[in-house]
């Protein structure tokens, strides 16, 4: 007990110094969400404080940093939008049906975490989280030249002359320092280091720079300063409960649920690799739920893990669960009494660490190794980084998980054989090899000749199992013909699985399972597929 307690104390400087530089970084990404989703920053923000700090509490993943994400708000604007056509101008009934459908998305996913489905992430394949890594880095990124634009009459336009010039200046200094400072001193945080400096530099020489204060300005926001979060009662004054508003909000709760649980999941596993510990995915899910349900009732836009903010704290030193918790106070405090000072912080500061995250980030690995794996597992990674990019991240994910078992089933599908043999007696023995499921069951079929075999076969299946349904039925078919032309067939070695299902679905199928089998090989195999 004191080891343990001296090496969580051991790390608390870091678990500290990691959160500050977190929450540094959550701001413009939490304001930038909101805009995004066609709500107020004071939404992002209460979203990454109440989020961040009950998943740092109560999460399966120590040092996932949780909040407001892009991944979510861009689901969220068409949510808005119809929301408000549904009300009276300047109603804001949108604001109202996204809290509500952020509840219902909650007790989603906390219900897949009951019934402890967070546990089929491990079905994710190496290429699908090399693609996902890359796409959202990539993701990262292209979110951030946004940085490099400045509004004129209402329209977006990229930076030009000294401008742009102090802008990528002090973008490069903050990605020196980052990158520079370890070699030097492995005890200061680079990141908040980093910002501290050229923050600093920008302030004292009166630099014309864009700013946390003016990038909030300028998405029509007055500011970072509010109170604390409060209880929404006009959530169940203003929307009717009943069936109608269900069948509205249960579609993007359902879609949101499922883009925050992957996502989590996800990162969830990228800091297990990062660390080398292990998370629990399925009270993962639980406090994303209990923490979307909160926020929603509290006036927060929702969201789900974070990586670039979670890699900024696994970077940082951050390791437990005082990190994240770090990380949401200290973004409540800028919230109440430091809005002031969070909005000098030059733009450029937080773009240069978040560039640096894209570095981190991205596999680049995957381009040395892109010839040395199979074809299939390329194309595979290429796809997910691209869909992630194109689309969103549960789409590629999805896709990228279907490719990887079809790919599996057909390389599988091939492997059936069928060794041929004669007994003494005349006996015909057809010895399988090999997974027997829906997409090996025509090569298994045709490995029979029931025309021109003898009197007696068996089909011995030592070797191989029945997986699924379609090979049940192939097996019963293959019986049925051996049986209508006259001859006897006997079949051994099935599994003991498999045996009840043959019997419950053709009970007559009994008497050609051989069941008394003296044969140690086949004991040994039962044990190895059980």
């Amino acid at each position: 007990m004191v080891d343990f307690i001296r090496q969580r104390a051991g790390n608390a400087k870091n678990d500290i110094l990691s959160g500050l530089t977190v929450a540094l970084a959550l701001v413009p990404e939490a304001v930038a969400f909101a805009f995004v989703a066609g709500v107020d920053p004071l939404v992002g923000l209460y979203a990454a404080f109440m989020i961040g700090l009950i998943t740092s509490i109560f999460g399966g993943r120590p040092g996932m940093i949780s909040g407001a994400t892009g991944a979510l708000a861009v689901v969220m604007v068409s949510l808005v939008a119809t929301g408000n056509g549904m009300g009276e101008p300047g109603e804001n009934l949108g604001l109202y049906y996204l809290f509500a459908t952020v509840v219902l998305m909650g007790i989603i996913q906390i219900s897949v975490g009951l019934l402890k489905l967070g546990k089929f992430v491990r079905l994710i394949p190496h290429p699908v989280m090399m693609g996902f890594v890359n796409g959202l880095a990539i993701v990262i990124f292209l979110s951030q030249l946004g940085m490099f634009k400045e509004m004129n009459n209402g329209v977006s336009t990229w930076l030009q002359g000294i401008e742009l010039y102090t802008m990528i200046g002090l973008v490069l200094l903050t990605m020196a320092i980052m990158h520079f400072l370890p070699m030097l001193n492995k005890k200061l945080p680079e990141a908040l280091v980093a910002i501290g400096v050229v923050s600093a530099i920008a302030i004292l020489g009166n630099l014309d720079v864009a700013t946390v204060g003016s990038f909030i300005r300028a998405g029509g926001g007055e500011g970072l300063k509010g109170g604390l979060p409060m209880f929404q009662t006009d959530i169940f004054n203003k929307i009717p409960m009943n069936w109608e508003t269900l069948a509205f909000i249960g579609p993007y709760a359902l879609i949101l649920a499922a883009i925050g649980l992957i996502e989590s999941l996800m990162t969830l596993n990228l800091i297990d690799e990062l660390t080398e510990t292990r998370g629990n995915s399925n009270r993962e899910c639980v406090a994303q739920g209990g923490a979307n349900i909160i926020t929603g009732l509290f006036g927060g836009m929702g969201g789900c893990a974070m990586i670039g903010q979670s890699i900024i704290n696994i970077k940082g030193g951050g390791r437990t669960r005082l990190s994240g918790i770090v990380a949401a106070l200290t973004l409540l405090c800028f919230i109440l009494f430091a809005s002031g000072l969070i909005e000098q912080v030059p733009i450029a500061a937080l773009v240069g660490v978040m560039f640096m995250v894209v570095i981190g980030t991205f596999a680049w690995s995957s381009f040395r190794i892109l010839n040395k794996i199979p074809k299939s597992d390329a194309l595979v990674l290429i796809a997910v980084s691209v869909l992630t990019v194109v689309f969103d991240l549960a789409i590629a994910v999805i896709i990228g998980i279907i490719m990887s078992a079809l790919v599996f089933a057909w390389e599988n599908a091939k492997r059936i054989r069928a060794r041929k043999s004669f007994l003494a007696d005349g006996t015909k023995v057809y010895e399988i090899w090999g997974p027997l499921f829906f997409g090996s069951i025509t090569t298994f079929k045709n490995k029979f000749d029931v025309h021109n075999d003898p009197d007696k076969v068996i089909i011995d299946f030592l070797e191989s199992r029945v997986s699924d349904h379609s090979a049940l039925e192939a097996l019963f078919q293959l019986v049925e013909k051996y049986e209508a032309a006259g001859k006897k067939v006997e079949v051994r070695h099935l599994s003991a699985d498999c045996q009840v299902l043959m019997k419950k679905a053709s009970p007559m199928l009994e008497r050609v399972i051989e069941s008394n089998v003296d044969d140690p090989r086949y004991r040994v195999m039962e044990e190895v597929y059980n």
